[in-house]
């Protein structure tokens, strides 16, 4: 096991269960004020990009990101702590488990295990459906044990799955292989970055945020209309 997934998967497993115990002990409002903090530092490492490459497309690739970023704070502080629920063990149950099959299985079920060579050349089949079963399937238990009928949360993975190809996409653009290569080096974003696994081992708090950003912006606009 390289030292990069180590980092990765302690400190998704360890946002997992912090988030899980802000849920329990203080009702959502930590997660909440949180999600907005990192929605913030997301944006301060996009506006960064445009230090590497400058374009009209770029302009409006970003104005996208920012309005998911925008979008999914107001869903994360209008929603009640059912629906956070929904958010952690879709989007977080996802990015965890995809990442974690992928590095494990990648490869060696598919032959040609990459879905999507020209976004997102690290990512595998096995990864991909594997995260999004498991990501559906603890999403159906919670409906199921809280005998609700909320089952368009069970879109929570497929859409964690396009936010996080979307960012990846960004990413391309602008020619940046992790969100936070520019800002990182910053002294205080340095250590800001311990909260997301330090700075080596992930890509920026963009990267944690990016596929809740996507989902929970469609998932507002779901629950509007």
């Amino acid at each position: 096991m390289d030292k990069n997934f180590r980092i990765r998967l302690l400190c998704g497993f360890g946002l997992f269960f912090i988030a899980l115990l802000m849920m329990y002990a203080f009702n959502g409002v930590p997660f909440k004020i949180f999600f907005g903090v990192f929605a913030i530092i997301s944006g301060i490492e996009l506006l960064s990009f445009f230090k590497k490459k400058i374009s009209f497309w770029n302009i409006l690739l970003a104005i996208l990101e920012i309005t998911f970023l925008v979008f999914s704070s107001i869903f994360v502080a209008k929603i009640d702590i059912i629906q956070i629920w929904y958010i952690i063990f879709g989007v977080c149950g996802y990015d965890i488990f995809a990442y974690l099959c992928g590095k494990t299985l990648g490869g060696k079920i598919f032959k040609k295990s990459r879905p999507f060579p020209y976004i997102s050349k690290n990512k595998t089949w096995e990864g991909t459906i594997l995260g999004l079963a498991i990501s559906m399937g603890l999403v159906t238990i919670l409906i199921l044990a809280l005998r609700r009928t909320d089952f368009f949360y069970l879109t929570c993975g497929p859409l964690a799955l396009v936010g996080d190809l979307f960012e990846s996409f960004l990413k391309r653009q602008f020619r940046i292989k992790d969100s936070n290569e520019i800002v990182i080096k910053n002294n205080f974003f340095a250590k800001l970055e311990l909260l997301v696994g330090g700075s080596e081992g992930h890509g920026g708090f963009l990267d944690r945020i990016d596929s809740s950003a996507f989902a929970m912006t469609i998932l507002l606009l779901l629950t509007s209309l």
